[in-house]
């Protein structure tokens, strides 16, 4: 099974609590991510995701240009070691039922893991 260390995304992308809906949007499409954590790289706090831009902003009539991002975001942070394996971490998406999972190894953070990137590893498997 591929280590989730050719998985994952090393570049980890934060914003601040505080920053508007609008920040993590634009910040999401400039770096090309489909999530960032709230807080500081070494603490996170949270996580928000595309998909929570969606199901809970829009949805909710949220204003994207005064609502703070750590409305919506997700805690605690769900993750997985980089030790796991990309069945193990597939598995736990399903049953948390979320798309994004953040790697540690020996309890610090070292990248995220998306839901796209199990599908083209699998993809890769099959091919």
């Amino acid at each position: 099974m591929t280590p989730l260390a050719l998985l994952m995304h090393k570049k980890i992308e934060t914003i601040s609590p505080e920053a508007t809906l609008q920040d993590a949007a634009v910040k999401m499409r400039d770096r090309c991510v489909g999530s960032l954590l709230i807080g500081e790289e070494t603490q996170p706090i949270g996580i928000v995701s595309e998909t929570d831009f969606v199901r809970k902003g829009v949805a909710s009539g949220c204003d994207p240009s005064t609502t703070p991002v750590a409305i919506l975001m997700n805690a605690p942070i769900i993750t997985i070691d980089i030790g796991q394996t990309a069945k193990d971490a597939n598995d736990l998406m399903a049953a948390k039922g979320i798309r994004h999972l953040v790697v540690t190894d020996r309890d610090q953070i070292v990248g995220i893991l998306s839901m796209r990137d199990l599908v083209l590893c699998f993809k890769n498997r099959l091919a």
